[in-house]
């Protein structure tokens, strides 16, 4: 079925006039005369009756009119899902706990009235995600191909912010009562990361960190999930892990975990937007504005090779 003539047909049926509904269509009188009556011939019944007045519908035409309605709005909506300038930015995150996330919340909250849609692509592999960005599937996504070579030209990446990480630690842990920490006190301990992908971005890091500061990073064995990583800080003596300052963390009262800052020099993740580089999203535009207006980090910091 042509939805521009049940298009026709609505107008018509609204304003009572071929011609005004062809003048507020953009498009000529006989032209609106000519989808409605092929419209009529694929039904099969007499929609209108000609009146000197206008047009009035018939039977079947009032029959017609709120189907032919939900049409229209479905058409509509169909196309303001996939027209850029017509429908919320698709922005991925990591997690919806993450730093990207939470920071997209201020965002929203600090601009009333703006839409975001926010995904996650659960896509581990940085590359894949830099081809959903290239075709269309998301708007833009925090993440980061570390080697230049293999981000496609259509995409671009921009620096977002810094994310210093924290040690998390149970009670137990022999530097659970400290207020800071440098990455020398951390050199012995064990620092329970599971879930590193061999080639994702956070592989990267946490083998530069490891190298740079001679820590022992363990990320044998299965991931179980967060909440479990969680259960296991709150009842062990030797288990610590790394988290970002800004990442979102629920455990329950009685686990009574630690979140430590690391300084001198603080660790710092850095976060990248990777975005079309030609015909962005327009409403991409202040969310860039907003992070580069976030305060930089103070103080010395470590960061990986791809972010010097």
């Amino acid at each position: 079925m042509d939805s521009e003539a049940v298009r026709s047909f609505v107008r018509a049926a609204e304003l009572g006039q071929f011609r005004h509904a062809a003048d507020e269509l953009g498009v000529t009188q006989q032209a609106v005369s000519k989808r409605i009556a092929a419209l009529e011939r694929e039904l099969g019944v007499r929609l209108f009756t000609r009146t000197p007045r206008g047009v009035e519908l018939t039977g079947d035409g009032r029959a017609f009119l709120p189907h032919a309605r939900g049409v229209v709005a479905g058409a509509d909506r169909a196309v303001a899902a996939v027209r850029p300038g017509a429908r919320a930015p698709r922005v991925d995150v990591l997690g919806l706990r993450s730093a990207q996330a939470v920071l997209l919340h201020d965002y929203w909250r600090s601009h009333p009235g703006v839409d975001l849609d926010v995904v996650t692509l659960r896509v581990d592999d940085p590359r894949q995600v830099a081809a959903a960005v290239r075709a269309g599937d998301v708007d833009a996504a925090f993440r980061t191909v570390t080697d230049p070579a293999a981000l496609p030209p259509e995409v671009r990446m921009v620096r977002a912010f810094d994310s210093p990480l924290q040690l998390l630690a149970g009670p137990r842990h022999p530097l659970a009562s400290a207020r800071t920490l440098t990455p020398s006190q951390l050199r012995g301990h064990r620092l329970r990361v599971p879930g590193i992908v061999p080639g994702s971005e956070w592989g990267e890091f946490y083998e530069q960190l490891a190298d740079a500061f001679d820590l022992w990073v363990d990320a044998t064995g299965p991931n179980f999930g967060t909440e479990v990583l969680l259960d296991t800080l709150a009842d062990s003596a030797d288990v610590a892990t790394l988290v970002g300052a800004r990442d979102r963390y629920l455990w329950p009262a009685d686990h009574d975990l630690r979140r430590i800052p690391i300084t001198g020099p603080a660790l710092a993740y850095p976060i990248n937007l990777m975005l079309p580089r030609t015909g962005p999203h327009p409403g991409l535009r202040p969310v860039i504005r907003h992070f580069a207006g976030l305060p930089p980090l103070t103080g010395p910091a470590w960061r990986p090779s791809w972010a010097a």
